[in-house]
């Protein structure tokens, strides 16, 4: 019985509505549990408050587990410790500099420093099919309503050891109070666990934005799946080292990787090179969407 848990922050309104809408949509159920959530109280003291857990059971072979976290999701660092579960998803907002309504999904990690939660030049573990199935959710459930609907890049933290994903609403109070958009995100969980587990050829994704435009369209016109992904701004600092753990970090067996071929920059040919050292197979966004 695989176990999942879904996290949100009494700080972040997108991830309360998130949990919200599941708890409402989906008949989750209180049960006799509690999460022993700690709060700092002072840079010495720490004090407990116990949460309340909520269970589905109505996927084969899966439980699905809410639980309620008082620290931003991004700083929540081994949470796998305190939480007894096989997947982790974080139901959280989004921020982008343009206000952008938007849906992401993306995995965690840090490709060079850790600014924003998790551990320098560490990533976590990833399923290439899971992120396919939740992006796959995402553009049939949020079609129509005029918000990007995007794959981001591998960032920030927090660090674990377990499987995890963020699944989220942007950009704005607005968006991430929204009931309509948080059925959108939690239908878009549901479903994508409910989905059987296809045959996807496995990759992972170099080069380009940090909304991966042309690995979006990949994902949804192909049979591939994206695990991590490094963006045009962090491959100056992609060695062999990263490469290897982002492969060794992803759940399913890599297949190749594949080059946003125009979004390589300068870097380009370092990373051809680096990858033929590897005796890795490369494929390039423009050929797989030119086929």
């Amino acid at each position: 019985m695989q176990q999942i848990a879904i996290i949100s922050s009494s700080k972040d309104l997108a991830g309360i509505n998130i949990r919200n809408n599941l708890i409402e949509l989906f008949d989750f159920e209180k049960v006799n549990e509690k999460f022993d959530n700690e709060m700092r109280v002072s840079s010495l003291r720490t004090r407990s408050q116990l949460t309340d857990v909520f269970l589905y059971d109505k996927i084969q072979n899966k439980t699905i587990k809410l639980y309620l976290i008082n620290e931003d999701l991004i700083f929540s660092e081994n949470i796998d410790k305190k939480i007894n579960a096989d997947i982790f998803i974080f139901a959280s907002k989004h921020r982008s500099k343009e206000n952008t309504p938007s849906f992401a999904v993306h995995p965690i990690g840090n490709w060079d420093k850790a600014d924003f939660g998790g551990e320098e030049r560490k990533l976590c573990s990833s399923s290439a099919v899971l992120l396919k199935n939740l992006f796959i959710e995402l553009n049939e459930n949020g079609k129509n309503l005029g918000f990007e609907l995007t794959m981001e890049a591998t960032h920030h933290g927090p660090y674990l050891e377990k499987p995890a994903v963020f699944v989220e609403i942007g950009s704005t109070e607005k968006e991430w109070s929204n009931k309509e958009n948080g059925q959108i995100i939690a239908r878009t969980i549901i479903n994508a666990l409910t989905n059987k587990n296809k045959n996807y050829e496995i990759t992972i994704g170099i080069g380009g934005p940090h909304y991966c435009s042309n690995f979006n369209k990949v994902i949804l016109r192909t049979d591939i799946a994206f695990s991590h992904i490094c963006p045009k701004y962090h491959l100056s600092k992609l060695n062999e080292e990263l490469i290897k753990q982002s492969i060794q970090k992803t759940v399913e067996k890599v297949n190749f990787i594949v080059l946003d071929w125009k979004g390589l920059g300068t870097e380009k040919q370092r990373i051809v090179e680096m990858l033929k050292n590897l005796n890795l197979e490369i494929k390039r966004t423009d050929q797989i969407l030119k086929d």
